[in-house]
């Protein structure tokens, strides 16, 4: 058997800034004053859709740009490094990197296509997720075949119409989408939801194998240590709060209980906080059982019984869900590394999320293996693993065959 190739990896989050002119091209005129579309107001350029006018911060855009450069006022695509928005300049900078292929979330939309969620128009805005799909799967996948996976997004208020856009673009090779990391902050039911909002499109993701991702900000709100904190520290607490979070509630909620197929993957949040969650919420099921089952809340008078909250955990092990269900996503973990046997070799895998500020482009293979050699223990075959075996798995996913990389390439290149 030859030894795995470990010069190349799949980036499972990474991010495009759709083109300016995406919706208007594939939606009637009617529309065209109205939909997504990228403008200039007042001599700056921006994002126009209904009445909202929003500006790409410089942090989503950062690729190519000295750290001493970035800020978060916005910024043109004329000033863009062009692998940011266009598919053919991208892969360039792929092969640079060793990103053999990449998932990418949306920008405009926001990571599960909120934007469209909160419109006023929802004839119009169904109109807009379904030409963001076809875009995604016939012009930015299709640019270059195998070296993207496709991630769609879906509509967030109709679930039995997100039901059909699921399996209509499962159908043309499309086995990821966008959901909220916590959509109660959105105004949508939770994955808890009694009247099972949302099991439509559990039902079609475990029909399809599509897998459902979370991206750190996709519920539109970043808890804050206080008003006086620094925003991008406060950043480095809430990831894993939020994460957290959202790892245990489908470990306990009732989507893998009811929809054994379903696998979630959780996108720039980190791993290393992983053990230490599982722990304390084992240590909830064993000596909380018998409580969680009378459904006994904290309330006036000591508690009270909220049957709707009554949870039967006895003989659950959060452990085997994890490793059924759950994905961690990385970028920097190095304590998460050390430990990632504790968190299981085939539940992990490696982001680089280019072009945002988080990213280690243009020396991601470089980092990821960096990364992986604090922990000695990991074998050439694990290693493969992580940085791309398990992505092609769960995504169901061949990527192209890998181009020759040179000396040079890894030095990056200088197009803007």
């Amino acid at each position: 058997m030859s030894a795995p190739d470990l010069s190349w990896l799949i980036s499972v989050d990474d991010h495009v800034l759709e083109p300016g002119d995406l919706w208007l091209k594939r939606l009637p005129s009617k529309y065209h004053d109205v939909a997504p579309r990228l403008t200039v107001v007042d001599g700056a350029e921006v994002w126009a859709y209904e009445d909202v006018r929003t500006r790409t911060s410089g942090l989503s855009a950062t690729a190519g740009v000295d750290k001493e450069q970035w800020t978060m006022r916005g910024v043109e695509y004329g000033q863009m490094r062009r692998g940011c928005y266009d598919a053919a300049a991208r892969i360039p900078d792929m092969d640079v990197a060793g990103i053999l292929a990449s998932l990418c979330f949306p920008s405009f939309p926001r990571f599960c296509g909120q934007a469209f969620w909160e419109a006023k128009d929802k004839e119009l805005a169904l109109l807009c997720v379904r030409a963001y799909n076809d875009w995604m799967v016939e012009e930015w996948c299709a640019a270059a075949p195998g070296r993207f996976i496709p991630l769609i997004i879906i509509p967030l208020w109709d679930p039995h119409e997100a039901a059909a856009e699921v399996r209509r673009n499962a159908a043309r090779g499309a086995h990821a989408l966008c959901f909220s990391e916590n959509p109660a902050p959105l105004g949508l039911p939770t994955i808890w939801d009694p009247d099972r909002y949302w099991n439509p499109v559990w039902d079609a993701c475990q029909e399809t194998d599509t897998v459902i991702c979370m991206h750190i900000g996709s519920s539109s709100r970043t808890p804050t240590v206080s008003s006086d904190f620094p925003w991008s520290f406060n950043q480095a607490w809430a990831a894993g709060v939020v994460t957290s979070g959202a790892m245990l509630t489908w470990l306990l909620g009732p989507p893998f209980r009811e929809f054994p197929g379903l696998k979630i993957a959780l996108s720039e949040g980190g791993i290393g906080w992983m053990p230490y969650f599982l722990e304390r919420a084992t240590q909830i099921v064993d000596k909380r059982a018998a409580l969680l089952a009378r459904g006994e809340e904290p309330g006036e008078g000591g508690f009270h019984i909220d049957e709707r909250k009554a949870l039967d955990v006895r003989g659950l092990d959060l452990y085997e869900v994890f490793r059924q269900h759950v994905y961690g996503c990385f970028i920097d973990d190095i304590h998460g590394v050390r430990n990632i046997r504790e968190i299981g070799i085939d539940n992990v895998m490696i982001e680089t999320d280019y072009p945002h500020s988080d990213s280690t482009w243009p020396y991601c293979i470089e980092h990821a293996h960096q990364q992986l050699a604090q922990n000695p223990t990991l074998t050439d075959a694990e290693k493969h693993q992580i940085l791309r075996g398990n992505a092609e798995r769960l995504f169901h996913f061949t990527p192209a065959a890998p181009p020759v990389r040179s000396r040079e390439m890894a030095t990056g290149p200088s197009q803007t």
